[in-house]
């Protein structure tokens, strides 16, 4: 069997320098600054736990509402502007 993944229109944006503290809004600040060692990251709680987001990363507000990451180059293969 074959499926095609339903369309979907999402909310996203993407963690810059510039952008973090909108992001922080955007997730209704779930998300977190955390040190990690030397570092400091952001942390966006997932429905499978806490997953680390990566400048460039796009945070996406999934259909629940939930937040998630996801990497620059996934996002434009699979996303595009409406």
């Amino acid at each position: 069997m074959k499926y095609r993944k339903k369309p979907v229109v999402i909310e996203a944006i993407q963690l810059t320098d510039d952008t973090i503290d909108e992001v922080l809004n955007f997730t209704n600040n779930k998300a977190r600054i955390d040190v990690i060692g030397c570092d400091m990251v952001l942390v966006i709680p997932t429905l499978e736990g806490d997953h680390i987001a990566d400048f460039d990363d796009y945070i996406i507000k999934g259909v629940k509402g939930e937040f998630y990451p996801c990497k620059p180059d996934i996002f434009e293969e699979t996303y595009e502007k409406v």
